[in-house]
């Protein structure tokens, strides 16, 4: 199926101009998402910040009721309460995460009058604006970390200026998949930080295997010795070496996640939808933005 991939002649590079522009339209528009839903400036547009309760506080409350789950969510929705639900431990016991102002007594009186049958509640709980912005800061913290982890084995496996393109690319990814996620509203939940987090390893693994193999290509000639023209040939030869592998990993990634997201229901529909976009957008990332950062470095540094 991919086998004429395998004498691929794409002139990638060619197109790094198009590809940087693209790139800064999706990163505008992913800075906006974030900045308009996730910080207190959406409110001067009248935009609901879009922090799951895991960030911001709320209730948490726990339900043995003998009803499927989407009767559960129905049930909840129709009386304007923004839930989190997952089926936990037994079959028919639920948890319901929501930041309204509603007592477990009243959501369980609620439940009762809408489905028709008994409901026991098994736990309830508070979860303070406090605990949730330290969980939102040590998310963040940990994202940061994790880029510096890689940005330094980039840096001692090939080079820093690998390394620094291949972190430029992750924030590049992560702000575009992420952006797009939350400005079209979906709320930001420890799913979505699970899903930077897979997406950062997802990209850094592709970029890794072009980077190892255009090192393997210009270590036939000394720098100053190739001409620009030649430079970029041999980058282009790089990435159309790899893609046969790059296509193939990158649409087996798509097709999983994208089923997720269409057949995986509520739960993990926020992980599907980072990764969906993600698994684009870093694929995508690896090829234009990573080879042709340091392209560009290597054209300047040879004062082309």
């Amino acid at each position: 199926m991919f086998k004429f991939l395998y004498n691929a002649n794409f002139d990638f590079m060619g197109k790094r101009k198009v590809a940087y522009t693209l790139s800064l339209i999706l990163l505008f528009l992913g800075l906006l998402g974030i900045t308009l839903r996730l910080t207190p400036l959406g409110s001067l547009v009248n935009l609901k910040q879009t922090w799951a309760i895991d960030f911001t506080g709320g209730s948490l409350v726990q339900v043995f009721v003998e009803a499927p789950i989407d009767k559960v969510r129905s049930a909840v929705l129709s009386v304007g309460i923004r839930a989190e639900i997952q089926n936990i431990g037994e079959r028919n016991e639920y948890l319901i995460k929501y930041a309204e102002d509603v007592e477990a007594d009243s959501l369980v009186k609620i439940l009762e009058e809408k489905l028709g049958k008994k409901v026991r509640l098994d736990r309830a709980e508070k979860v303070g604006p406090r605990i949730g912005s330290e969980l939102r800061n040590r998310a963040i913290i940990l994202s940061l970390v994790g880029l510096l982890v890689i940005l330094i084995y980039v840096w001692f496996r090939f080079d820093l200026v690998f390394g620094v393109a291949s972190v430029l690319a992750l924030f590049h990814d992560v702000i575009i998949s992420w952006g797009i996620h939350s400005l079209l509203g979906f709320e930001t939940d420890m799913t979505v930080i699970a899903a930077i987090l897979t997406l950062m390893g997802y990209s850094i693994n592709d970029s890794i295997v072009i980077a190892d193999r255009v090192r393997e290509y210009l270590g036939r000639f000394r720098l100053m010795e190739i001409s620009p023209r030649e430079l970029t040939k041999i980058f282009n030869d790089a990435i159309n070496s790899t893609l046969p592998r790059t296509v193939i990993t990158s649409l087996t990634v798509f097709v999983v996640v994208f089923s997720i997201l269409i057949l995986g229901g509520p739960v993990l529909f926020n992980f599907a939808f980072v990764m969906t976009i993600g698994s684009i957008v870093g694929t995508y990332s690896s090829i234009f933005i990573v080879a042709a950062l340091v392209l560009d470095w290597k054209l300047r540094k040879k004062g082309s």
